[in-house]
């Protein structure tokens, strides 16, 4: 009981230790790559580590411990198999004690050993938001790598990955929404002066083109600031 108590108060110390760090990052890029840096010294054996996200139709790895790790990472979703794939669909944590004779995912646990030398993985699902989902992948070169409390320190570590993750997602689309109305306020400006509209008038036009020719209306917008007028198939007379 003692040496338990000496591992829970070891663990929380260096949570709060990570809790500090983790805050003091200046975005969320810099907090999601420095929580990948970070989880290992929460586990007995670990040697890379990476974190995969699924957007709509798509996975991909925005950050991991090494190039080789999400190159891996991302064969799983080439594959269609994987822990980190049974971790978002189907279960919530995903121990594997040996990726050299585990039959679940052979293609991909064959490349992993020869490619890594990786032998053991543990992937913790994360939730995001509603469209956004991923999973939390430690890896280790030793095989059954990963007990019990690997497991519970696992759970919240990746609850504070998800954290960080969802704010780095909502960073994205904020910033994706900022630099959409700048474009389309740059090409509004364009369309008043080159055709000697109001701003109402101008936004409409482009407005009314985005949906005659199914297409995104910050597309159109960029278009008609590279080229400084509005496309030929607005029929807008030249001066």
């Amino acid at each position: 009981m003692q040496e338990e108590g000496r591992v829970t108060m070891d663990f929380e110390h260096r949570l709060a230790e990570a809790v500090r760090d983790l805050g003091s990052q200046h975005d969320s890029p810099h907090t999601l790559q420095r929580m990948v840096e970070i989880t290992p010294e929460f586990f007995h054996s670990s040697d890379s580590v990476g974190v995969s996200v699924v957007e709509r139709d798509r996975i991909r790895t925005p950050v991991a411990s090494t190039e080789t790790l999400r190159r891996l990472d991302e064969v799983q979703y080439e594959l269609r198999q994987g822990p980190c794939l049974e971790a978002i669909r189907r279960e919530a944590t995903i121990v594997v004690d040996d990726l050299a004779t585990d039959e679940r995912w052979p293609d991909w646990g064959r490349r992993m050993v020869a490619e890594l030398g990786v032998r053991a993985s543990i992937s913790f699902r994360l939730f995001s938001s509603d469209d956004t989902w991923g999973a939390l992948n430690v890896y280790s070169r030793q095989p059954r790598a990963f007990d019990q409390d690997d497991v519970r320190h696992g759970q919240v570590i990746a609850a504070m990955c998800a954290v960080a993750l969802a704010r780095s997602v909502k960073d994205d689309q904020l910033q994706s929404a900022l630099e959409t109305r700048t474009v389309i306020g740059q090409a509004t400006g364009i369309v008043m002066e080159r055709y000697g509209l109001d701003a109402d008038t101008a936004f409409k036009v482009m407005r009314r083109l985005s949906s005659e020719h199914n297409r995104k209306l910050r597309d159109l917008a960029a278009e008609v600031v590279a080229e400084r007028h509005l496309p030929r198939c607005a029929g807008a007379s030249e001066d």
